[in-house]
């Protein structure tokens, strides 16, 4: 009989977040294990155009509350009037009729809508600001009184073999709690700690009695680095047994490779940063010592680029160059055409990006900026020679920048770094969902923790 699984997850496609593709690989993959999937996520308030959840896995999606309510509720109007819908996969016909009562981010949180400079946009800006300071753990905690509804009934229906929250939102953890206390063996799948750097002042007491708990009570917790399995046992006092490391990853690639639909010039060192951009992941030392590079050029894929940075690009046309927002798919297309990926190591070395391993299946080399020596990411590079490793600062980004214009110049990747798949196939999601899969049917074996 197959595994029966209830994925609690807000950030679910066509979510575009980290947190979202995690999930609807590794959806994807337990499905081609014969694993009954079932999703309880947000109704879609996201822009069209963005992945669809994977086909076979059964969502049933909650009302988000708060301003992405009010997005949801007009894109669910237009799709009654006869324009395309967001949903894909299969979709339980209470989802299909509108069954939610009322209105509607292992990392950082999840990018916000992009913003507009009409009065309409202000105004929900301003009150997405105003819900995210009042409601845990961000403006997405408005989503749960909704989902809880939905998840009771979820249980009670469906009584699934194993439940399993995707965090973030620590909402999703909240919910799981209520599947542990009725007896279901409960997965916390953490990707990075509820308590960290960035998490606000006014949330740092619940967060760390949510993380407490969690760690404590939930059968199995998953996190995305060692580092952060190692930290979690020790500040909540419990068996490193508990924790398993399950990283981000990649797909293999397709081949021939498709074409990324952006033209790179074979006579520049072209460089590739996709990702979003933070006060603890700043590209300005990089940028400057591109700047310095004659014959490099930096391409940009993000929907966020720092203010500072928007003149520069009108000032060196030849080496800086903005992509904006490049849909997931055409993004790993693009990381296997450019010649080094660029990837800006965290303050923390408890976070790596999910990009880093997207970058490992690219094939293609890395620069790894980062000051700290036991970053997760720069033992990667070390240990597979997948790129180079440098300081945070534009003297030694300049000076890595000109070894690598030096060895295009010469045709001379293979000879100085590893890119053949041999080595990362652990990071393929399938491999990944494997070791998931072993943990999820562990729990069926053993009586759930208490």
């Amino acid at each position: 009989m197959a595994l029966r699984l209830l994925l609690i997850a807000y950030e679910f496609p066509p979510s575009p977040s980290p947190q979202s593709l995690r999930w609807a690989f590794l959806v994807r993959e337990l499905l081609a294990m014969g694993v009954e999937v079932h999703v309880l996520t947000a109704e879609p308030w996201w822009p069209a155009g963005n992945a669809q959840p994977p086909a076979g896995a059964v969502v049933h999606r909650a009302w988000p509350g708060g301003v992405a309510g009010i997005v949801a509720l007009a894109r669910r109007w237009r799709r009654l009037r006869g324009r395309p819908g967001l949903d894909a996969g299969k979709t339980t016909p209470e989802a299909e009729a509108g069954e939610a009562e009322g209105p509607k981010a292992g990392g950082p949180p999840a990018p916000k809508p992009p913003e507009t400079l009409n009065w309409k946009g202000r105004a929900l800006k301003g009150m997405n600001a105003f819900i995210s300071r009042v409601t845990f753990p961000d403006e997405r905690g408005r989503w749960e009184p909704y989902a809880r509804r939905r998840l009771v009934k979820l249980l009670d229906t469906l009584q699934p073999d194993v439940v399993v929250s995707s965090h973030e939102p620590a909402t999703t953890l909240r919910l799981g709690r209520i599947a542990k206390q009725r007896g279901f063996p409960w997965v916390a799948d953490l990707g990075d700690p509820v308590l960290s750097f960035y998490t606000p002042a006014r949330w740092r007491k619940a967060s760390e009695r949510l993380e407490r708990w969690t760690c404590r009570n939930a059968d199995a917790v998953t996190v995305t680095t060692e580092a952060a399995r190692r930290m979690l046992a020790e500040r909540h006092g419990v068996p490193l047994s508990r924790l398993s490391v399950l990283t981000q990853g990649f797909d293999p690639p397709a081949a021939p490779v498709p074409d990324p639909g952006i033209e790179l010039d074979p006579a520049r060192l072209e460089l590739l940063y996709t990702g979003s951009f933070y006060q603890f992941r700043e590209p300005r030392a990089l940028v400057d010592a591109v700047l310095a590079t004659p014959g490099a050029r930096l391409n940009i894929a993000t929907s966020r680029a720092p203010e500072w940075l928007v003149p520069l690009l009108d000032e060196h046309p030849g080496q800086l160059r903005l992509l904006g927002f490049v849909p997931h798919a055409q993004a790993v297309t693009l990381q296997r055409s450019a010649d080094v990926l660029v990837n800006i190591a965290n303050e923390d070395p408890v976070h790596v990006p999910g990009k880093v391993y997207e970058y490992l299946g690219a094939g293609r080399p890395i620069l790894h900026v980062g000051d700290h020596d036991d970053d997760v990411a720069a033992q990667l590079m070390r240990t597979h020679r997948r790129g180079m490793v440098c300081g945070n600062g534009a003297d030694a980004i300049a000076s890595a920048l000109a070894s690598l214009v030096t060895i295009k110049q010469g045709g001379a990747w293979e000879h100085n770094f590893q890119l053949d798949p041999a080595g990362v196939e652990e990071y393929q999601w399938r491999s990944i969902a494997r070791r998931l899969h072993a943990i999820l049917t562990g729990l069926l074996k053993t009586p759930a923790a208490s």
